[in-house]
């Protein structure tokens, strides 16, 4: 009886982009080029580069405060020390619906209930807010929060009703 010979893959050579989130892992050599004029924002008393719309620094800077503290609501509910209950006001059905199952899935992991004080090991704390203003009354904000030496991300869509500010949209990352 014979075998078959197995053959054996050719080498496939590294390349600089790997994975599904393709990263370029090449540094860059030069800065990145800067935009000028009305499209670009760059005239505009508050330089963002990333609104939509030119928005004063005010504004910007209430919202910014405004969503520091629904985030740090946030993470303390998905962490099970505060009861979701509290951010009804200011979310839709959708983000409330998942910030109480988010809640739910922590606490059985963790063997407790949620919304009980005094649940975590270690305190998330919202190190740092990121806004985009997409219009005039829609934002959407970028959240680094710490949790000791770790840190995760959230991104959330603001959009303004009634003169307050309602979640439409939250992810964790």
């Amino acid at each position: 009886m014979t075998h078959a010979p197995q053959l054996i893959p050719a080498a496939v050579p590294l390349a600089s982009v790997q994975g599904t989130l393709a990263l370029d892992l090449d540094p860059r050599r030069d800065p990145p080029p800067v935009p000028t004029g009305r499209a670009g924002f760059a005239d505009r008393a508050e330089p963002s580069g990333a609104d939509v719309i030119p928005i004063d620094r005010h504004r910007r800077r209430e919202l910014e405060r405004w969503a520091w503290r629904y985030s740090q609501a946030a993470v303390e509910i998905v962490g099970g020390d505060r009861p979701v209950s509290q951010l009804l006001r200011w979310t839709t059905r959708e983000v409330y619906d998942d910030l109480t199952r988010r809640a739910q899935l922590v606490a059985r992991a963790g063997g407790h209930r949620p919304g009980e004080a005094q649940v975590q090991p270690v305190r998330p704390v919202v190190a740092g807010v990121h806004s985009c203003f997409v219009g005039a009354d829609v934002a959407e904000v970028s959240v680094h929060v710490r949790y000791g030496r770790r840190s995760r991300a959230l991104a959330a869509r603001f959009v303004q009703l009634d003169g307050r500010w309602q979640c439409n949209a939250l992810e964790f990352a």
